[in-house]
């Protein structure tokens, strides 16, 4: 074989290929493979001293006779391994084997042109745990006297990250053997997956502000922060809650064509849509509406982080006492499982002479067994409002095409809000107004065949003939 052939017979010990030495060896001109150790010191310190040159498929330039490859090249006999000299001296056709090395690295001699086995090296990623994996090592070992199976049921396969806080799932840990470790047990969970607070997430308490029962296990203080889309949230994870679920409707809000608007937000918390609707949609200015006092603490720090404290009011409070009047351009009603209570004040809020936009979310169940039905086109004669209106062009940017599927419960919850908010605004304001459906958003199942919606309605007062 020729010189230029050479990669070709390295692509016959792949596993060498990924060795830096061999690697620095191949690249080396004049010098192939089979290059010999030359005498001395191969202490971990030493490269590869090249004491011949390449002239065929398996022999070398001081040995021609020689039938057989060097076992030191195919079995890497490396600095690392033969601390002592590490000569390799050809005889005929046959192969001696070094001084100082392993017997299991100088092989016995294969005829030519055969590739001798090897070891597989893993590669760096099947070398690696998953972090589930490691908890598992690392728990096993802080107990060593016995690992009944029950407590491997009680391990989390999923937990929440928020920078170096770690948020488990309710039933995590909650067998009484783990009790009994005590702080070990946290510390052991926190360097196991890279953390250094250690909190355990319980049940919504049902005080009409959602607030989380989070207890923290391991570290001084629950307060995070958490990056989606480019806006900064922070929150104390044991008194203010966060729904990753949202995300979605968090991704369309920052959509919006907001530019110069002002947005009323009545179901402030933490700033899940106020953040979007100043950071990427434009609005000019936001009044957000909260009576959690941590989350009104938590949306005041990250107004300040994200650089938008002067163009958002807080209103601390029940915002069903909002004083605000004919201000808003568009109006937020981010409430589940019902936001009707705070549809009056939305109402109220939106300017009278030009109306606005609700974004109004419900909890809405459909039955299973009914099939789904086609959206009417945006336009069309079907999709008019209940007040014979037709809809308003979509100012989503077309993201929803015609034609999208919704559950017929679905329609029949949007006409009858529409309805609803068409007969308050007519009521408040002593002259018609119109209401027009623009899109139904499914953000999330919340439950069996309940589903979280948006409702973007657009309203109007009619002009007079």
């Amino acid at each position: 074989m020729a010189a230029a052939e050479l990669p070709a017979l390295a692509t016959e010990v792949p596993a060498l290929a990924t060795e830096r030495r061999f690697a620095q060896r191949l690249r080396m001109g004049g010098a192939g493979p089979c290059a010999l150790w030359q005498d001395g010191d191969s202490g971990p310190g030493n490269a590869w001293k090249p004491s011949g040159s390449w002239t065929g498929a398996t022999g070398c330039s001081r040995c021609p006779a020689a039938a057989w490859p060097c076992p030191c090249w195919r079995r890497s006999c490396p600095s690392s391994a033969c601390p002592r000299r590490c000569p390799v001296s050809c005889s005929g056709s046959r192969l001696a084997q070094p001084a100082g090395c392993e017997p299991r690295r100088c092989l016995s001699p294969e005829p030519r042109g055969t590739a001798l086995p090897q070891d597989a090296v893993p590669s760096r990623a099947a070398r690696r745990l998953s972090p589930a994996r490691r908890l598992l090592q690392e728990l096993r070992r802080l107990l060593p006297a016995g690992w009944p199976p029950e407590l491997e049921r009680d391990l989390p396969h999923a937990w929440q990250r928020h920078g170096d806080l770690l948020l488990l799932g309710e039933d995590s840990f909650s067998g009484p053997a783990w009790e009994r470790l005590g702080p070990e047990l946290w510390e052991t969970v926190a360097s196991a997956l890279g953390a250094r607070r250690v909190a355990r997430r319980g049940r919504v308490m049902p005080d009409g502000m959602r607030t989380p029962s989070v207890t923290l296990l391991l570290g001084q203080h629950g307060w995070v922060e958490h990056v989606d889309n480019g806006i900064r949230y922070t929150f104390d994870v044991t008194k203010c809650m966060f729904s990753p679920g949202n995300i979605t409707e968090k991704l369309r809000v920052a959509s919006l064509p907001c530019s110069g608007e002002v947005v009323v937000d009545l179901y402030a918390g933490i700033g899940y849509f106020t953040l979007p609707f100043l950071v990427h949609a434009g609005a000019a200015f936001v009044h957000a509406c909260e009576w959690n006092s941590h989350a009104v603490e938590a949306l005041h720090r990250s107004l300040v982080l994200n650089g938008v404290r002067e163009r958002c009011r807080i209103h601390s409070g029940d915002s069903r006492q909002l004083q605000l009047r004919d201000v808003a351009d568009r109006v937020s009603l981010g409430l589940l499982p019902s936001s009707e209570e705070g549809w009056p004040v939305a109402c109220r809020v939106l300017k009278k002479d030009t109306g606005g936009v609700l974004h109004i979310h419900q909890n809405v169940a459909a039955r299973p067994a009914q099939a789904a039905v086609l959206l009417p086109e945006r336009g069309s004669a079907e999709a008019a409002s209940s007040a014979g209106e037709a809809p308003c062009p979509p100012e989503h940017g077309g993201q929803e095409a015609p034609g999208a599927r919704l559950r017929p419960e679905w329609q029949r919850w949007a006409a009858a809000t529409a309805a609803r908010i068409q007969g308050l605004l007519a009521e408040l304001h002593g002259r018609p107004w119109r209401c027009s459906v623009l899109h139904i958003e499914a953000v999330k199942s919340y439950a069996p065949h309940v589903h979280h919606l948006v409702l973007d309605l657009k309203c109007q007062p009619v002009p007079p003939v």
